[in-house]
């Protein structure tokens, strides 16, 4: 990787750590940010780690995000919750949140929660990996500020909108499924941009409505487009589940949906009105043996990966990969190796560093 540097993970999260106690964080809640970032970093999902930092660093700086806010249930039954963040840190909210749908799934059988007045909450793998921990099937989502255009439409009225689920393994590893309802992750076009790449065709579109292949004119005004991208592709299906999540995570809570999500950097714009409190995430957490028998349903699953596994490879490929698979794998070599950053967020942690004082 270009201009790229390598750190130790354990000196990225003292880091971040820090960088969260600087701004009144209370202790026990920086370490829970700082790890749900490093569990991007680890995994290989380099636009959801420390590349976000100074997108917190901003937020807390100008007071936009509470550093104490005060987690409340506000509506509740055996097995559902609603969640008022209190405009924390949605690296503090979601974990909490998401600990309350597992506490309910093992009392009761199965837990849901939808959040309101939050902020961004890293990767959405994060939480069903939590979950796996517990032997629970872990679901979880947020909405997010818009990027997105409805199929057949031409301009931003949906977030990137991402979604997980994750079942357990007996003997095989688990099946993590973590993606954004998009095309591409928005990650990857400032990933093109930054490289002076061109993104592929069916990605995004310009700010007049047609398809490009150059990121800046995504990101001057245009456009991502849903998952498939177009009607032929299936880009009704990726518009349908954008507009699930939002309604699961913003409309049941009580959040801002749709184009009123509000931002989570300073360079995008802030809507015109607001139609609730902050943006939303919805949590699910299922207890196997309320179904069927915890080992039988594991055997399964493992029969099921070891199937899938021996499908015959595809021309010039080295056959289907299970999900989960690329990010277990980057996650071996960056805890042995370390966890490489290229030029620009490595400037920006230093800028962090010199505005701080804390030493990267």
């Amino acid at each position: 990787m270009e201009n790229s540097k390598v750190f130790p993970p354990e000196q990225l999260f003292d880091f971040s750590v820090r960088v969260f106690r600087h701004f009144g964080v209370p202790e026990i809640d920086a370490r829970t940010a700082a790890t749900v970032l490093q569990a991007a970093d680890l995994r290989g999902i380099d636009s959801h780690g420390v590349a976000r930092l100074h997108s917190y660093f901003d937020m807390l700086q100008l007071g936009r995000i509470d550093p104490k806010a005060n987690v409340t249930i506000v509506r509740e039954t055996p097995s559902t919750a609603t969640v008022d963040g209190g405009n924390g840190l949605g690296l503090v909210v979601g974990p909490k949140a998401n600990a309350i749908a597992m506490e309910k799934a093992l009392a009761v059988g199965s837990g849901w929660v939808s959040v309101r007045n939050t902020n961004h909450y890293g990767i959405a793998g994060y939480y069903v990996l939590q979950a796996l921990e517990r032997d629970l099937i872990g679901w979880a989502m947020t909405n997010t500020t818009k990027l997105v255009t409805p199929l057949w439409g031409a301009e931003r009225m949906l977030g990137t909108n991402p979604i997980a689920i994750a079942f357990p393994g007996l003997e095989e590893p688990p099946i993590v499924i973590d993606m954004a309802t998009t095309a591409a992750a928005y990650g990857k076009i400032e990933i093109a941009r930054r490289a002076g790449a061109p993104i592929p065709t069916g990605w995004a579109i310009d700010r007049g409505g047609a398809s490009t292949t150059d990121p800046n004119a995504m990101i001057d005004g245009g456009a991502m487009l849903p998952l498939g991208s177009d009607r032929d592709r299936g880009g009704h299906k990726g518009y349908g589940l954008a507009v699930m999540v939002d309604v699961l995570s913003a409309v049941l809570s009580g959040a801002n949906w749709g184009p009123f999500a509000p931002p989570f950097a300073l360079r995008q714009e802030i809507p015109t009105r607001s139609v609730g409190k902050g943006i939303g995430h919805f949590f699910g957490a299922m207890r196997i043996d309320a179904f069927i028998d915890k080992d039988e349903f594991k055997r399964q699953i493992d029969d099921l990966i070891r199937t899938l596994r021996t499908t015959r490879p595809a021309p010039g490929t080295s056959g289907p990969l299970i999900p989960g698979d690329p990010e277990r794998a980057a996650e071996v070599i960056r805890r042995r190796e370390g966890i490489p950053l290229v030029g620009p967020v490595i400037d920006e942690l230093l800028d962090i560093s010199r505005q701080t004082g804390i030493p990267l």
